[in-house]
Order: structure tokens, then sequence, then C-alpha cells
């Protein structure tokens, strides 16, 4: 199995922690937890800044000395409906207890106490079309640049419709040279409907080096440290993914494979 691909380790409780030591990397930090009614979870930020992100289900949550109240509305993720969010910044913690069962994601990277403690969404987040024909999916932002919710953290949902392609065509952010192209370190976590099904990713660098390709199912992991990184749901199997990204500066630029920029440039029009 390829050292990009994390599978769960469990169904209940955190079945996911990728930390930037376990990842080989500097920023980003991912864990994924698993609830049932009346369960807890919580952490530390420490010198970390958190977005909690609702997948799935609801949940009471207390954070940086308040407490938010019950967070959660969409009780299956293929509902496609805005999530609700967390922001918690570094130097604080955070304490989950479940109302229903419910998938809550902790998207973490450095912090730098520039921001506040602040609900995100559902209000402010659109689900909105991006690409053409076969390449088209849906996306709802959470937190990307043009949002000034966080001091490093990207964060974003993708629906990927059966049979479409997504993160295509093939780009890379792998190098800090703004404002042609921004080093971002990447996760990836996948869900698939049905839970049975699966999914392709593959993530390559243009001289070969890395060259992964993956057969993902529903709740895995892909960490993208290089290199490009798209993905394809087969005719039947629709696909999510909730994106992590962050870096030394918080802004997302990229560059296309050379072999898609022909693409990218006919898609313009």
């Amino acid at each position: 199995m390829s050292h990009l691909l994390h599978k769960p380790f469990g169904s209940h409780g955190e079945v996911h922690r990728i930390t930037p030591e376990d990842a080989g990397w500097r920023y980003v930090g991912f864990s994924l937890h698993r609830l049932r009614a009346g369960d807890r979870a919580g952490d530390l930020t420490g010198d970390r800044e958190v977005i909690l992100v609702m997948v799935e289900g609801k949940a009471r949550i207390e954070a940086a000395g308040r407490d938010w109240g019950e967070l959660g509305e969409r009780m299956d993720v293929f509902d496609k409906t805005p999530p609700h969010c967390l922001y918690v910044p570094n130097g604080q913690q955070w304490q989950a207890e479940a109302t229903t069962d419910c998938v809550i994601a902790a998207c973490s990277a450095p912090g730098r106490g520039g921001h506040e403690a602040r609900r995100i969404g559902p209000d402010g987040i659109t689900l909105t079309e991006r690409g053409k024909g076969t390449n088209t999916r849906h996306i709802n932002n959470i937190a990307m640049e043009d949002q000034d919710y966080a001091d490093s953290l990207l964060v974003t949902e993708v629906f990927t419709p059966a049979g479409h392609w997504s993160s295509y065509p093939s780009h890379r952010h792998d190098e800090d040279d703004f404002p042609r192209i921004t080093y971002l370190e990447e996760t990836y976590y996948h869900r698939l409907n049905p839970s049975n099904g699966w999914a392709i990713q593959r993530v390559y660098t243009d001289d070969g080096s890395l060259d992964e390709n993956m057969a993902v199912k529903d709740g895995d992991v892909v960490c993208v440290p290089r290199g490009h990184h798209p993905c394809g749901a087969p005719y039947g199997f629709e696909m999510y993914y909730l994106n992590v990204m962050a870096g030394p500066r918080r802004n997302w630029r990229f560059v296309p494979a050379p072999e898609v920029e022909w693409i990218m440039e006919r898609d313009k029009g």
C-alpha cells in the first residue's frame, strides 16, 4: 500500500490522526472523530490553529472558553448542504459532545494568534459549480484565501459526480514562488456514495520521482506532499473529499501538468 494512503484505524472514536511529523512535512495536520450520541472528543491546539468541520451529525462544542451550542445539521454528507464549522486559534482547547451520531474533522496548521474563535458556516457557504463536462464538480468553500478566517489554513469540500474527474486538470502547488506558484501541503479525506465503492487518486511529479496510483475507499485519507494529484470517480460512485491545505503563505497558486495545459487554455473560453 502507498505510504501516502491512510486507512482509518477503527470505526469508532478517533479514526485518523495525521501529524506533520507522521507525514514528513511541516504544516498540515488532520484528525477525524466518528462519535456516537453521548461520546466526547477534544484536544489542545497548542501552537496550531484548528478548524472543526461537522462532516455529518450534530455535537455541542465548547472551545476557547465559550459554549458554542449545538453545531451541525447535515446528517448525510452527500446531502451537500453547507457544513457547520468552528475556528479555534492556537493556545486554546476544544471539546465536543455528540448529540447524534456524528463525524467531526479537525483540520490544523501553524497558528499565529491572528484570529479569534468564530463560527464558519452554514451562512456564507454556497455550493458552487466548477469545471466543464465530465470535469464538473461542486464546491463548498469553508476557508479559502478570499475569506480571512485563519492564519494558515485553507479548507474546502468537493463533491464529484459519478463518472467525473476532480482536482483536474492535473496541477501542483509544491514550490514557494509566489505569485506563480505557492507551496501547500494537502490532505484529502474521501467519502464514497454508495459507501462500498472506490475511486482513484494519482499523485505524481513531472520527473516521475513520485508516481503513486491509489484505489481510495470510503473513509480513506491521502497525503499530497508534492506533485499533481487528480481524482477520478467511476460510473456508479459519487465522491466527496474534504481538502486541508497549508504552507508558508495563505495563498493557493498552482501550475498545471505539461500534458494538460492545453485543456486549461481551451476551457478558459
